[in-house]
């Protein structure tokens, strides 16, 4: 089974946004879709969790600059633990965010200085099993090329998660981390063929439980 964690909206709150991840990554997640909603924050979620590592090591900053200070004045220098004690660790902690960062496929929101930068494309696309899915923060910078070429649309800025089905494709969008009713997440699921969609609350209730979509052929529109 092949799970893609989706969310959306964060607005510069790194506690939800940190929240988000390991919620998705406790129910399968293994890739991410964030939609928008203030795209720096996953640049900004990295360098806060790296101060946090950095902050547990027993080799801190001010050791180092004490240390420098001392071969400089022509001290002796004080003992340290061995490989810094904790340093080998916090490298190792530091490579693990850099991995997760790749896991994570980020679309820009409108006035956000990445939307302006033609070198960030304003839509991604991934596959989830063989479906092909597009992330854009706002449904309506979507084209008809992008409702040609993939099955699922996913989009940020509704207050709730919902999953809309318009013949073969589907509108998919998790709810916001911030400014709806409260906060939520999405995941998506392939299993034998078929798609199904979840979301949860950052307390982890469940919301929507494996909504299957329909991927393909004719279908009724429907709302949840």
């Amino acid at each position: 089974m092949a799970a893609i964690g989706i969310f959306s909206d964060s607005e510069g709150d790194l506690e939800a946004f940190d929240a988000a991840l390991k919620l998705l990554a406790a129910r399968g997640a293994r890739r991410f879709l964030f939609a928008g909603g203030r795209y720096e924050d996953l640049d900004e979620w990295v360098k806060w969790k790296r101060e946090e590592v950095r902050s547990k090591s027993d080799y801190s900053n001010d050791d180092f600059l004490e240390d420098v200070q001392r071969f400089l004045v022509g001290l002796d220098q004080l003992d340290r633990p061995a490989a810094f004690g904790t340093a080998y660790e916090s490298i190792r902690a530091i490579e693990e965010l850099t991995r997760m960062k790749d896991k994570i496929l980020r679309a820009p929101e409108k006035g956000s200085l990445a939307y302006q930068d033609s070198a960030i494309p304003k839509k991604v696309m991934d596959l989830l099993g063989d479906t092909l899915c597009c992330v854009v923060h706002d449904k309506n910078d979507l084209n008809k090329e992008d409702m040609v070429n993939a099955v699922v649309l996913v989009h940020g800025k509704e207050p709730e998660p919902q999953v809309v089905q318009i013949g073969p494709r589907t509108f998919v969008s998790p709810g916001r981390l911030k400014g709806g009713k409260r906060p939520v997440v999405g995941l998506l699921e392939a299993t034998d063929r078929a798609l199904a969609f979840s979301a949860f609350t950052l307390e982890g209730k469940t919301v929507i439980d494996r909504q299957q979509l329909t991927v393909g052929g004719k279908s009724k529109v429907s709302v949840k």
